[in-house]
């Protein structure tokens, strides 16, 4: 059993590690909708019965090292960023599920004098 557990674990470990390396380009993050007004007292965004606030903007903002940043995302920019968000979080999962799975692995072989 505990040989037949060991090599299920190590196949999951490599199932990961060839799904890691296709991930494409990835991004931290969450992808906001701003709408601003702006300064013109006359504009359309300031008509004191329906205003129409200027946008959509895309705004990107993430925290890495310690730094926040934020970047507006074009338009025609907005897909490719949504996917780049898909990406990192399929690879934060992965690595975690990874982490898991080494884990109780090593247990394992700890347990049944495998070794590390």
């Amino acid at each position: 059993m505990t040989t037949k557990r060991l090599r299920q674990l190590q196949e999951r470990i490599d199932r990961i590690r060839r799904n890691l390396a296709d991930i494409g380009d990835m991004t931290p993050g969450s992808l906001s909708t701003q709408y601003n007004v702006c300064g013109n007292p006359t504009c359309r965004c300031k008509d004191p019965r329906h205003p129409v606030r200027h946008g959509p903007y895309y705004q990107l903002s993430y925290t890495r090292k310690g730094k926040s940043t934020t970047r507006f995302v074009r338009k025609e920019e907005l897909r490719a960023a949504k996917e780049q968000l898909k990406n990192y979080a399929r690879f934060r999962k992965l690595v975690e599920k990874w982490i898991d799975l080494a884990l109780e692995l090593s247990q394992l072989r700890r347990r049944s004098g495998a070794g590390d």
